[in-house]
């Protein structure tokens, strides 16, 4: 199975460089629409229900400290670790052209608002920190609800 760092670079191919933050969401956006639309994962890694929304902790490791990133930011897959597959690739693509024009702070706030979010955080208030996991089950089941 593919890994977050390929979803997070394929997204840089298409879109370009852009805000850590909204990287965070378009590769949070990619893997619940997989769940939702083809019952199943891009990639094992979870996200946390930070106050800043969905963040992936593989993913922040490799940027933190970056606003701006760039796809030499991302680190290429090994020899051994799969690509992404033409079903895989379909879905982010879809999912870019859902959000893929959205300002970071406008995907930050669509996360707020949708229910696997604020579920993992629970009753952790707002700008409180918060490593709850965000389920993939709460994400297939939401998004494909929709």
């Amino acid at each position: 199975m593919p890994n977050i760092f390929n979803t997070a670079r394929y997204i840089l191919q298409r879109l370009g460089r852009m805000s850590t933050w909204k990287l965070q969401k378009l590769c949070f956006y990619s893997q619940a629409w997989s769940l939702a639309w083809v019952n199943k994962s891009l990639f094992e890694e979870d996200f946390q229900a930070w106050s800043s929304g969905p963040v992936c902790p593989e993913l922040y490791e490799v940027h933190r400290g970056l606003f701006m990133v760039t796809l030499d930011d991302i680190p290429e897959p090994l020899e051994a670790q799969p690509g992404l597959n033409e079903e895989q690739s379909e879905t982010i693509d879809r999912v870019l052209d859902l959000y893929g024009d959205w300002e970071p702070y406008e995907l930050r706030q669509q996360t707020h608002e949708e229910d696997p979010w604020k579920a993992a955080r629970g009753d952790t208030k707002n700008g409180d920190p918060c490593e709850a996991v965000i389920s993939k089950d709460s994400m297939g089941e939401y998004y494909g609800s929709l």
